[in-house]
């Protein structure tokens, strides 16, 4: 494994769990084991910016999260951040997404937040998971909704999607709010995909009263009340997510809905959300009462 690469991806973790303290390069050089020089040359070199862009990105991604769902003021929003200054706030927020904070605030819209990804290491990791660990499985229901979507050409799965659509399509979905409280990605069924479009998609849920902007490039489709089996795996380490998706995907192939009254749905689509380590992985397959 590649010890640059791991030390670039201690700095990030560093950073999201600390963004609300201010970070110096001197702690970022203590977690990483290099020196400030070296460890700020290696984190621009693994990610195209310096650590303090870095940080300052994801800090206003952050504060524009918390102007669309808060009700706060821009000036505790800055100096919680650590700007500071308002005028200061204000300039980098517009620099970054290219409207005033008060404007966001007053009126949110569709905007593109920094959504940065671990820096690759050279394992794949994609080992089977040492130890006999549990697979969790509820019923859950999605109510009536809509969904805003940005379709890929032939992707069937998260990195033939980003080839074809680019990574930031996150960014935009995650400033959009959504009634299930994240973006999904989705494996949509036939029915709803048009010839030449994607099986495999990212969206965000939204009321099907939605009326707000729809940004450009994405559509918005309906989706009814739907019951699901929602697989969730036990935390994993962020660099074991292949094999904490590979769990939950044999899991799904070994289980008999029909034990339980239930039969796979194909007229609804399978949901993914974002794997996240501390909670481990989670998917949703749609089901619909066993005929008799």
């Amino acid at each position: 494994m590649n010890e640059h690469a791991i030390a670039v991806r201690k700095m990030q973790k560093y950073i999201e769990t600390h963004l609300d303290e201010v970070i110096t390069p001197a702690q970022l050089a203590e977690v990483s084991h290099f020196s400030p020089w070296y460890s700020s040359r290696l984190f621009m070199q693994y990610l195209g910016m310096t650590p303090a862009r870095y940080i300052r990105r994801l800090k206003l991604s952050r504060s524009a999260l918390r102007l669309r769902d808060e009700k706060c003021r821009v000036i505790d929003v800055a100096m919680d951040m650590g700007f500071g200054s308002v005028d200061g706030y204000q300039r980098a927020f517009l620099a970054e997404f290219g409207l005033n904070p008060k404007e966001y605030a007053r009126s949110p819209k569709p905007i593109r937040l920094f959504v940065p990804s671990l820096t690759e290491t050279d394992e794949k990791r994609e080992h089977i998971m040492e130890n006999t660990r549990n697979i969790f499985i509820t019923r859950t229901t999605r109510p009536e909704r809509k969904v805003i979507i940005k379709r890929g050409v032939k992707a069937d799965e998260y990195f033939a999607y980003c080839n074809e659509v680019g990574c930031d399509v996150w960014g935009i979905l995650l400033s959009i709010r959504s009634i299930c409280g994240e973006p999904v990605c989705m494996w949509l069924p036939e029915e709803l995909r048009p010839a030449g479009t994607s099986k495999y998609v990212q969206g965000t849920e939204v009321s099907p009263d939605y009326d707000g902007e729809i940004p450009d490039g994405f559509e918005m489709i309906s989706l009814p009340k739907s019951d699901y089996l929602m697989f969730q795996g036990e935390p994993f380490d962020e660099e074991d997510y292949v094999a904490a998706i590979n769990e939950i995907w044999e899991a799904e192939k070994r289980y008999d809905p029909t034990l339980v009254g239930l039969e796979w749905d194909d007229l609804s689509p399978r949901i993914q959300l974002e794997p996240r380590g501390e909670r481990g992985y989670i998917e949703l397959v749609p089901v619909k009462p066993k005929k008799i």
